[in-house]
């Protein structure tokens, strides 16, 4: 297996179910008590949460791109970023390492288009359901991705905040989110996007009205297939 970097932390509780995912992903490969070579920098998250607050990307992409080098420096050969918001700056952290960044977005563009599945609608927070970098790159690959409306952007980034990066799992919300789903499923979705790495917390993929795809299993999945490829392969590149 190849090391794969980790930066965590973005909350801690999808961090959790990045290594559990990617550790029980390795045992199912190979068996018995086999597990994955981790390389984890958690961040404190209040100090990103800060900067995102200030506006100041600037600072978080130095944030991180200083995390991924001491990831490569540690012996990763390949980095994560355990959050899909803060792939806004995932230009400027892959421009710090000479290893491989596995975009989130990219993955699950991947994912979509598997499934024949072309217009989802996105559960984020607001910076990645408002910023255009999320929507772009997805619209780079043939996909066209639809948004709730602003009341429900506000209840969705709140409940991702306010409650699932702190532990919290309410029933109430659940079914709050369940009815973002439901009028998107009318305006035309033909998908859902957990576009937040903890939303998996809150909603079954599998038991959505719609078909559903994870961003924190599908990107555990690209780590643990990078860490298997042999240097022919694509993922190598």
């Amino acid at each position: 297996m190849r090391k794969i970097g980790l930066i965590g932390g973005m909350s801690f509780e999808s961090t959790a179910v990045y290594y559990r995912l990617i550790n029980e992903m390795v045992r199912n490969r190979l068996g018995g008590l086999a597990s994955a070579d981790i390389l984890l920098h958690s961040v404190n998250f209040v100090e990103v949460v800060d900067m995102q607050k200030a506006g100041r990307w600037d600072l978080a992409a130095a944030h991180l791109a200083k995390s991924a080098e001491g990831l490569k420096n540690a012996g990763a050969e390949c980095v994560l970023i355990c959050t899909n918001t803060m792939h806004l700056v995932a230009p400027e952290v892959q421009a710090a390492v000479d290893i491989p960044l596995i975009h989130i977005i990219d993955e699950t563009a991947e994912a979509l288009k598997a499934k024949g599945l072309k217009r989802p609608l996105l559960l984020a927070t607001r910076y990645t359901m408002e910023h255009g970098f999320y929507a772009n790159r997805m619209k780079a690959q043939g996909i066209e991705v639809m948004v709730p409306d602003a009341d429900d952007r506000t209840d969705m980034h709140n409940i991702i905040f306010s409650e699932l990066c702190a532990g919290t799992v309410l029933e109430a919300s659940c079914t709050r989110v369940m009815a973002m789903i439901e009028k998107a499923k009318a305006a035309g979705a033909d998908s859902i996007i957990l576009g937040c790495t903890e939303i998996c917390l809150l909603l079954d993929p599998d038991k959505l009205c719609l078909p559903g795809i994870d961003s924190t299993t599908v990107h555990a999945q690209a780590a643990v297939d990078f860490a298997f490829a042999t240097a022919t392969d694509k993922v190598a590149a």
